[in-house]
């Protein structure tokens, strides 16, 4: 595993850098759309409530990043037609991608798998694989247009190894893992592209008190806190990291 929490990233790291957050409204995929507008990069910030995107794009502006573009979309109804829409538009407005940060999420319950819901479940695979692999479908010639670009699909502890009652969360990260071993394979010496997921470990968000309700989030790195790990794997410095599970923080004790 890959942990670069010690990571130093140059003042101008992501200069000129064209990068779409998804989840960037709040959390960790706030921050990271904060931090690397902080290192120089356009950030395309997509989520499903407007509101959250507005505020993530004022803290951008009011800290003198470039400015940033909103693209609103709900990935619990968005179809493949919906992402190939998305592309068109992206490459009409900025001609290419440098980075995708697969960031949305959405937890499901935490159960016994027998008595999971089933219309959750295909919610909970939707929202973790579904979307994001078609998305990086649609996006993959924006991707391709790019010297250096990096697709970073968010993992999760619970989907390296598995663990009773996190049903489709811990098995929509497996399919991540999986499917960015495919991906990264196939662009493996034939495009200026990587393919990486990364593991945000225990950090303190919604999610995480929501799954941890009698966790002392005091005790938490923050969203802050990664962040050098994920600057790492959107700059040019994790160049040849190819198909890596990398660590956003070292295993917790």
């Amino acid at each position: 595993m890959l942990c670069k929490i010690d990571y130093q990233p140059a003042a101008d790291l992501l200069q000129g850098r064209i990068i779409l957050i998804t989840g960037a409204g709040d959390g960790i995929g706030r921050a990271a759309a904060l931090a690397c507008a902080r290192h120089g990069a356009t950030v395309i910030l997509l989520g499903r409530t407007i509101a959250k995107l507005e505020s993530t794009y004022d803290a951008i502006e009011q800290a003198g990043g470039p400015q940033p573009a909103i693209f609103p979309l709900n990935l619990e109804g968005a179809t493949h037609a919906d992402y190939l829409d998305m592309a068109e538009t992206l490459h009409q407005e900025f001609g290419r991608l440098d980075g995708v940060l697969h960031n949305a999420g959405l937890l499901g319950r935490i159960t016994p798998f027998e008595q999971y819901n089933p219309e959750l479940w295909e919610q909970v695979m939707q929202v973790n694989v579904t979307g994001p692999v078609w998305m990086t479908q649609a996006l993959l010639p924006l991707l391709k247009a790019s010297d250096d670009a990096s697709v970073v699909f968010t993992s999760s502890g619970v989907g390296r190894k598995g663990r009773a009652y996190w049903g489709a969360y811990a098995v929509s990260k497996f399919a991540t893992e999986g499917f960015v071993e495919v991906l990264a394979d196939e662009m493996d010496n034939q495009h200026a592209i990587r393919v990486n997921t990364l593991n945000p470990g225990a950090t303190r968000t919604q999610m995480r008190r929501t799954a941890f309700p009698g966790e002392d989030p005091d005790a938490l790195r923050t969203p802050d806190d990664i962040m050098p790990t994920y600057l790492w794997l959107m700059g040019p410095d994790s160049q040849g990291v190819n198909g890596e599970k990398v660590d956003a923080q070292p295993p917790r004790q």
